[in-house]
């Protein structure tokens, strides 16, 4: 019977229909997924934003509470004024080292691939064999950065992640280990630029400054709104390293939203996880607005191929 139904279906569909029939078909695990692992707890958190919940008793509804508790609590602008500073220093300096590097290994040198790899590499190593790798290179006692500083310039160095002046430019130093994802993709970018362009550029007297200006920058311009955005979320959502290195110490100098956040959810003298999911949907609006604004702005500075702004 069933096979008998099936057949008749079949006749019964054209070949556009039955495409469209076997494209849901065989993304329904997907969209099952989403619906019940992200759809589903998104929502969740929307609701529970309105309510007081310690994952004990039930939810209680408490309207706008958590967010005008949010406007009065000291901690939660101090970890956005961490994550923002993060953000803004971090995010445009890795880009700008990233866009260098891509060019050094963008030349026909000895040992090219090795360099890339090496390069690279890093991005790739777990993020806490990383924190825990640079806690030993900040340690102030018997760190490689404070020794190297003594030996070789003489210099006693700071206490980095123990200093409320420190921490904060430490763990930006700390950002740039992981920049090889985007020196590969300014690599494609690079080595996407058409010669014809640099040749005119030479025709016309171009130098190497006006030719990086005029003509490498706006052709790698998708590739760098691309990494601002990415970038910009990624910041914003700075956790693990925290979490291991400084638990937002020293006197809340490194207290990133993401782990203030946890704090409210999940820490021992916290857990409400109504407060917690207002926080996340107020860097949810954040991240969109930043999004926005950058995507908007690109139509000023993005250049696609032909000359065309985005």
């Amino acid at each position: 019977m069933a096979s008998a139904a099936m057949t008749r279906l079949r006749s019964r569909m054209t070949g556009p229909r039955r495409e469209i029939l076997y494209f849901y078909i065989f993304i329904s695990p997907w969209i099952i997924g989403f619906l019940l692992f992200m759809a589903g707890p998104i929502l969740a958190s929307a609701v529970l934003s309105f309510t007081s919940y310690d994952a004990i008793h039930l939810p209680s509804f408490i309207g706008l509470k958590n967010y005008t508790d949010l406007a009065t609590d000291e901690l939660f602008w101090q970890s956005l004024k961490v994550t923002t500073i993060y953000t803004l220093v971090s995010v445009p300096l890795g880009i700008v080292l990233s866009v260098l590097v891509a060019m050094l290994l963008n030349q026909k040198i000895p040992f090219l691939a090795f360099f890339r790899a090496v390069y690279y590499l890093p991005s790739v190593i777990s993020g806490v064999a990383v924190a825990l790798l640079w806690m030993w290179i900040f340690n102030p006692d018997f760190g490689l950065l404070n020794w190297t500083l003594s030996t070789f310039l003489h210099i006693q160095g700071p206490q980095w992640l123990f200093s409320e002046q420190w921490v904060l430019p430490a763990l930006i130093t700390m950002s740039l280990w992981g920049i090889g994802g985007g020196i590969v993709l300014y690599l494609a970018g690079l080595q996407g630029v058409p010669t014809e362009l640099y040749e005119a550029a030479n025709i016309d007297g171009a130098n190497a400054l006006r030719r990086f200006w005029h003509v490498t920058l706006p052709m790698i311009s998708p590739v760098i709104l691309f990494s601002l955005i990415t970038g910009m979320i990624a910041s914003f959502q700075t956790f693990t390293q925290i979490n291991i290195m400084t638990q937002g110490g020293p006197h809340y100098a490194s207290l990133f939203y993401i782990y203030y956040l946890w704090q409210n959810a999940f820490g021992a003298s916290f857990i409400d996880l109504g407060y917690a999911s207002a926080m996340a949907w107020i860097l949810f609006v954040l991240v969109l607005v930043l999004t926005l604004l950058a995507l908007r702005s690109s139509r000023l500075w993005v250049y696609y191929e032909g000359g065309e702004r985005a």
